[in-house]
C-alpha cells in the first residue's frame, strides 16, 4: 500500500506540471492588456460586454478604485444569492417543491459561496432547488474563483511593474489592472472554456446532468407478495396439513435525486470552491462515479493555484521565482500528505483488540471504492486549498490523520490555497521571510528589486494576524457560551477539534466540516458568515493596498551581494517563515486537541501506535 501511495503520488505530480504549465501561459496571455487586440473573435464577444456595462477595457485603476469595485461586486453578489434562496418556492424549476430557505441558512449560505468557502449546513438535495443551483451557487462558483485570480493577478502586476515607466504624477501611476475587465476575462477565457470540457467528462463517466426532481425506484432487494417460505436448504416449508407456507414481502423502493449536478460539480472542483450538490460531496456516486474521476477530482483542485504560480514567475520576468514558490507549496503539502497516509494506516486500538479488520488500518469513515491511499490524497489536497470537498469523513480519520486537514487549514490558505488565494497568500509569507533575513544579515529587504518597507510590512502584518484572530476569538467565543457548546456532539479534545476546524475551515475559506457540530443554528449561521467575509476581504483588502504601494515602486536591478529569492535555500527560509508565524499560533490549541485524543487513544502501553507494515494484521495487544 506504501508504493501504491508514493506510485499514485509520483504521477500525479508529472501529470499537474504538465497540464499547468502551458495553462500558466494562457492565464499570463489573458492578464495581459494587449489580450482585448488579441483577436477579432475575442473583441466581437467582448465589445457588447464593454457597451452593455458601460466599461471601458483601456482605462486602469488603482489600489482603492480596484477594491471597491471588487467589494461592490461581492456584496451585490451576496444579496442575490440571499434573494434567490428566500424566493426559491416561487421560482420555476423546482420539481420538488423546496421552501424558502430560512433567513440565517440563507444568508450564511450567500456569503459562504460568494467567499469561495462554500460552507454547507445543509443537505443540498432536500433544500435548493435547481434553479437556486444553478444561479446562486453555481454562478459564485465561478466569480468567486475569478475574484480570487484577478487579486493574484492584481499583486504580480505591482510587482512586475517598473515605478520608473510612469511619473508619479501621471494618472497611469500605481495601477494595477481593471477589476472588471479582469474579472470577466478570468470567468470568460479560462474558467467557463475548462468547465465544458470538464463537465462532459464527468457525465461521460455517470455524474447525472439533467432537471428532474426525486425518481422512484425499486431496489435490487425486492421480493414478490405470498412467496413460498424456504428452509435453510431451500426446500418449502409445509404447515400440519402438509401445504406450502406463504409469506407476504414488501416491495422496497428509493427516492433518487436528480439535478445539473455535473455543471456544478466541474466548476466545484477547478474553483477549488467545494460545495456539493449532495450532502455526501465526492463520496457521492452522482458527483464522483469512477476512479478516474476521483483522481481528475484531485488534480483540478490543484491544476489552477499552481498555474497562476508558474504564472507569477512567467509576469514578473523571472521563472525561478514561480518554480521557487512551486517547490516550497510542494515540500509542505507532500509532507502533509505522507502525514496522513502513515497516521490512516495506523490500526485502532480498539478495533485491533476487538480483531476487526486488523490488516486494514483505519477504514472507519472512507469512502470503500477509493480506500486509504485516493482518501488520504484526498483529504490532504482539499485543504492545503481552500476547496473543501471530501470523499471521506474526516472527522473519523484517526487524531493524528485529522490534524493534517485541520492544520493545513489554519495554515491559512498558503498551501496551494484557493484560486489566486494561494498565491497572494504565499507571497505575503515570501515579503516576511525577505524581510526577516534582510534584518539579519544587515541589508535592506528587497523582493524583485523593490525595497520593502514599513507601509508594506503594516498590510503584510494585517493579513497574516487577522485570520488567527478570527478564527481563535470565535473558538473562545463558541466554548465560552452555551449557544456554541450545545452544537459540539463530542466531549473532551474531540470536542475542541471540531471546533477549531469550523472557525478554522469558515474563516480560510475552506468549507470542509468534521461534521460533528450542527451549525445550521442562529449562533454558527451568523457567527460563521462573519468570520467568513472578514478572512477573505480583510486579507484582500491589505494585499491589494500592497500591491498599489509595489506599484508606484522603482525596480532596481539586481546587484551582487543581495539575497536571492529563488534556490533551495530561500525555500528552506520560507518554510521556516511559514511555519513559525503561520503555524506556532495554533500549537496550543492543536495540542488540547487532536495531540491530547492522539495521546488517549494510545494510553495503552501494549498497543503500538506505528503504522501498518511489521506483518499481516500490524501490531496489536497481547
Amino acid at each position: 500500500m506504501q508504493g501504491q501511495f508514493w506510485l499514485t503520488l509520483l504521477l500525479f505530480g508529472l501529470i499537474l506540471v504538465a497540464v499547468a504549465w502551458p495553462l500558466s501561459a494562457w492565464l499570463v496571455h489573458v492578464a495581459s492588456p494587449q489580450f482585448g487586440q488579441a483577436s477579432r473573435f475575442v473583441q466581437a464577444v467582448e465589445r457588447p460586454l464593454w457597451r452593455l456595462a458601460g466599461i471601458d477595457p483601456a482605462s486602469g485603476q488603482r489600489w482603492p478604485q480596484y477594491t471597491l469595485s471588487l467589494l461592490v461586486f461581492n456584496v451585490l453578489g451576496v444579496v442575490a444569492a440571499y434573494l434567490l434562496q428566500r424566493v426559491q418556492a416561487w421560482l420555476p424549476l423546482n420539481p420538488a417543491g423546496f421552501s424558502a430557505v430560512e433567513q440565517g441558512s440563507a444568508l450564511n449560505t450567500a456569503v459562504s459561496f460568494v467567499t469561495n468557502t462554500n460552507w454547507q449546513g445543509y443537505t443540498g438535495e432536500q433544500t435548493m432547488a435547481h434553479l437556486t443551483q444553478m444561479l446562486a451557487l453555481t454562478v459564485q462558483n465561478f466569480l468567486s474563483a475569478a475574484t480570487g485570480l484577478v487579486v493574484a493577478v492584481a499583486l504580480t502586476r505591482g510587482l512586475a511593474r517598473r515605478g520608473q515607466e510612469t511619473p508619479a504624477d501621471s494618472p497611469q501611476a500605481g495601477v494595477i489592472g481593471n477589476f472588471w475587465v479582469d474579472v470577466v476575462r478570468m470567468t470568460l477565457w479560462v474558467l467557463i472554456p475548462i468547465c465544458i470540457v470538464y463537465a462532459l467528462v464527468l457525465v461521460e463517466q455517470g455524474s447525472i446532468q439533467n432537471l428532474n426532481g426525486f425518481t422512484e425506484v425499486t431496489t435490487l432487494d425486492t421480493t414478490a407478495y405470498d412467496a413460498p417460505k424456504t428452509d435453510a436448504a431451500g426446500q418449502p416449508v409445509l404447515d400440519a396439513q402438509g401445504k406450502p407456507v406463504t409469506q407476504h414481502l414488501t416491495t422496497h423502493t428509493q427516492q433518487i435525486p436528480g439535478g445539473p449536478v455535473a455543471s456544478q460539480e466541474a466548476i466545484k472542483m477547478l474553483g477549488t470552491n467545494g460545495g456539493g450538490f449532495f450532502n455526501a460531496n465526492s463520496a457521492h456516486p452522482f458527483e464522483n462515479p469512477t476512479a478516474l474521476t476521483n483522481f481528475a477530482q484531485m488534480l483540478s483542485i490543484l491544476l489552477l493555484p499552481t498555474a497562476i504560480v508558474l504564472a507569477f514567475g512567467r509576469m514578473v520576468g523571472d521563472t525561478r521565482q514561480g518554480w521557487t514558490i512551486l517547490a516550497t507549496m510542494a515540500i509542505v503539502l507532500i509532507a502533509f500528505m505522507a502525514a496522513a497516509f502513515y497516521a490512516e494506516l495506523t490500526p485502532n486500538p480498539h478495533l485491533t483488540a476487538a480483531a476487526v479488520a486488523p490488516d486494514l488500518g483505519s477504514f472507519e469513515g472512507k469512502e470503500t471504492r477509493f480506500g486509504v491511499v485516493a482518501s488520504t490524497m484526498f483529504a490532504a489536497i482539499t485543504t492545503g486549498t481552500s476547496c473543501g470537498a471530501v470523499n471521506a469523513m474526516h472527522d473519523s480519520f484517526m487524531p493524528l490523520g485529522g490534524a493534517v486537514p485541520l492544520s493545513l487549514i489554519l495554515l491559512g490558505e498558503v498551501i496551494f490555497g484557493g484560486v489566486g488565494t494561494g498565491l497572494y497568500t504565499m507571497l505575503v509569507y515570501v515579503l516576511t521571510a525577505v524581510f526577516i533575513a534582510g534584518l539579519m544579515i544587515g541589508r535592506t529587504p528587497e523582493y524583485l528589486g523593490k525595497r520593502i518597507e514599513s507601509y508594506d510590512m503594516k498590510m503584510v502584518s494585517i493579513a497574516i494576524l487577522l485570520t488567527p484572530i478570527v478564527v481563535l476569538s470565535g473558538a473562545a467565543i463558541s466554548l465560552a457560551l452555551e449557544a456554541g457548546r450545545a452544537a459540539i456532539s463530542n466531549p473532551g479534545p474531540h470536542g475542541l477539534s471540531q471546533v477549531l476546524y469550523a472557525w478554522g475551515s469558515s474563516t480560510n475559506n475552506n468549507g470542509s466540516a468534521f461534521a460533528g457540530v450542527n451549525v445550521n443554528t442562529r449562533f454558527y449561521n451568523i457567527g460563521l458568515a462573519v468570520a467568513m467575509w472578514l478572512g477573505r476581504f480583510g486579507t484582500i483588502i491589505p494585499v491589494l493596498a500592497l500591491a498599489g504601494n509595489m506599484a508606484l515602486k522603482k525596480r532596481s536591478e539586481a546587484l551582487i551581494g543581495k539575497m536571492p529569492t529563488h534556490g533551495p535555500l530561500f525555500v528552506g527560509l520560507l518554510i521556516g517563515t511559514v511555519f513559525l508565524v503561520g503555524a506556532l499560533t495554533y500549537v496550543p490549541a492543536l495540542a488540547l486537541g487532536p495531540a491530547a485524543e492522539h495521546l488517549q487513544l494510545f494510553e495503552t502501553p501494549s498497543v503500538s501506535p506505528s503504522p501498518l507494515g511489521q506483518g499481516a494484521g500490524g501490531k496489536g495487544p497481547p
